[in-house]
């Protein structure tokens, strides 16, 4: 019964929040991460303490306009996983070099995308897919209604999801293969097996090596992304940032690489990353 009625339920609630103006959602976002930010709690005192750890010089404000911008980040997601409209879609970001992806296309080796979780990653499939095929890794979540709904809510005709196991695997090498996209956010804690140790923002983080063996089985030229969100209503920033230099053979340099890589990039808006998740975590199988 709940699998029949829970999807309902959901895609209720997403599209009639998506029916708000962006801007209400953002401001209703920010007042949820108020909320986050005066009840004490552990992803609160998560987030404080990564951030610090990360940015010792990071101030109070800092610290709470991290906050505030996690409510902004899931308020803003049933807006772009509702909406089909390409070009509204790319309106909302500042122009990116979509040329870099067109050259290394054209290489005929597929491309791969990472991002961190910052700003309004969300918005990162549907406009990329709007100008070129892609394939995105998530992971799926133990309820089977909840995994269906979320594949149903994010696939496009040019976008399409590929759950984080070996058939999601399969699924990314054969995009690559085709001389296409895919996207993945590295800096989920893999299982137990599927990664190594590597230093992110200074501490041990256990990353994944898939992207290592992606790129050596395919040749696939790599970009970091970044969607910054510029402030209430007035739109978006993507910034692109080609890894010029292959990913080390070496699992654990590889994964150095791509963790200094995802760095740079928060660096450029560190009050917009998920500070609250845990990175730092013990793997489990």
């Amino acid at each position: 019964m709940s699998n029949r009625v829970m999807p309902l339920v959901a895609s209720c609630v997403f599209r009639s929040l998506a029916l708000l103006p962006l801007c209400v959602l953002q401001t209703l976002g920010q007042g949820a991460g108020w909320i986050a930010w005066l009840v004490a709690g552990s992803f609160k005192r998560r987030s404080n303490e990564n951030f610090l750890r990360a940015f010792p010089q990071a101030t109070l404000q800092m610290q709470r306009a991290a906050m505030l911008s996690v409510g902004q980040m899931f308020l803003e997601m049933p807006y772009w996983w509702v909406r089909r409209n390409d070009r509204a879609l790319n309106r909302n970001v500042a122009p990116a070099d979509w040329h870099l992806f067109e050259q290394a296309l054209a290489a005929g080796k597929g491309v791969i995308l990472l991002s961190p979780h910052m700003g309004c990653f969300e918005l990162l499939g549907p406009v990329y897919s709007s100008h070129h095929p892609s394939t995105v890794l998530f992971r799926p979540p133990r309820m089977a209604w909840l995994r269906d709904w979320i594949v149903n809510m994010r696939t496009r005709p040019t976008l399409k999801m590929a759950p984080a196991n070996q058939s999601g695997v399969r699924s990314l090498v054969r995009t690559l293969l085709k001389g296409q996209t895919v996207g993945i956010l590295p800096d989920q804690v893999p299982v137990l097996g599927e990664g190594v140790w590597a230093p992110f923002f200074g501490r041990p983080a256990y990353t994944m090596t898939l992207v290592q063996r992606l790129q050596s089985l395919t040749g696939a030229k790599i970009f970091v992304l970044g969607v910054e969100r510029l402030g209430i209503g007035k739109g978006y920033k993507m910034h692109i940032a080609p890894m010029h230099e292959p990913l080390s053979e070496d699992p654990v340099q590889a994964a150095t690489q791509m963790n200094s890589a995802m760095e740079a990039m928060i660096r450029l808006a560190p009050t917009q990353y998920l500070w609250g998740y845990n990175r730092y975590k013990q793997p489990v199988a």
